[in-house]
């Protein structure tokens, strides 16, 4: 498969968006993270301005208190923190809107394209593509979550800062190492930062990669580890944008489901009940709009898009 990339498509996927193979950009081949906008209540996003994040304040210690002596309070109504890379920027509206109308979540997410674990590490300083006021750690203090989602695909070349240039193609088994050096260590500042009333890391597994499919599959396997090690849980989102005859099986369309049937935007190829995931000039991403420059929630309605929100949502959901 990857004979079949040709070296101007690869670097034009990773320069448009921000969230590539790791190991195949160059020094500086991607844009500089964005700032996250807050998620809405609207599956594809209007011209609206979305609220800002600290409008929406994190529970008071008398609420909290409330809800620890009501397990039905914190059970109807979770505060869900979303946390990643240009996967997650593109999904924030719609992982939102999915957690507020079938769990009444509060929803708050923060995510920066471009990044990977190392990021959202407290002390990683100007080598962060994060600043200190969005570490995982510091929006944990800060909004008092039950479940922070953790969504990355892995990031980890030559531009990502804080990986130290440490990449998948150069130094495999480093890479692998780091990285799950660097789940362990976010775990850990979650935890602590949750204190006693820490919340309960949701690992996303991530879908097929069509360049490097060995590299994906371990990622995979650190996040599942992971969260067997620290009380955490997983969310296979990966597989929703997965054919049923392979689980790291890249494809651009699948078949449409039930509900993408029923509600014709989503199946794009309606003649052949097929539906597209990507776009055909983004291999990566699942946002059918256009990549720019800056980093935005995928304007359109997307397929694969809501095929993953709706797994991280029912994932959520069963562990209530």
């Amino acid at each position: 498969m990857r004979k079949l990339w040709s070296a101007g498509a690869l670097a034009a996927v990773l320069v448009l968006g921000g969230c590539g193979d790791p190991g195949s950009g160059g020094e500086g081949s991607a844009p500089p993270a964005a700032v996250p906008e807050a998620g809405r209540d609207a599956d594809a996003p209007s011209s609206s301005p979305s609220p800002d994040r600290k409008k929406d304040p994190a529970p008071t210690s008398t609420t909290r208190q409330r809800a620890a002596a009501d397990p039905r309070a914190k059970s109807k109504s979770p505060t869900v923190l979303y946390l990643g890379d240009s996967l997650a920027m593109e999904n924030q509206n719609v992982l939102g809107a999915q957690m507020r109308a079938s769990l009444g979540a509060r929803y708050r997410s923060a995510p920066y394209s471009g990044t990977t674990l190392c990021d959202y590490l407290t002390g990683t300083g100007k080598d962060s593509l994060v600043p200190d006021r969005d570490k995982a750690a510091t929006l944990v203090r800060e909004q008092r979550p039950d479940y922070v989602v953790l969504q990355f695909w892995g990031n980890a070349w030559g531009y990502t800062p804080c990986m130290d240039g440490i990449t998948y193609d150069k130094q495999r088994e480093k890479y692998f190492d780091r990285y799950a050096a660097d789940a362990r260590e976010l775990a850990s500042q979650i935890r602590a930062a949750g204190g006693a009333d820490a919340p309960r890391v949701v690992w996303v597994l991530q879908g097929p990669d069509p360049i490097t499919p060995d590299r994906v599959r371990r990622v995979n396997e650190i996040y599942e580890a992971q969260a067997k090690a620290s009380g955490g849980m997983v969310a296979d989102a990966g597989r929703a944008v997965a054919p049923q005859s392979g689980r790291y099986t890249w494809v651009e369309k699948l078949p449409c489901t039930a509900y993408e049937t029923k509600h014709p935007e989503y199946c794009t190829e309606p003649a052949s009940g097929r539906t597209a995931l990507h776009r055909s000039k983004d291999y990566l991403h699942f946002c059918l709009a256009p990549t720019t420059a800056k980093s935005r929630p995928c304007p359109v309605r997307s397929p694969g898009i809501r095929r993953m929100a709706a797994a991280i949502t029912q994932a959520v959901a069963e562990a209530r």
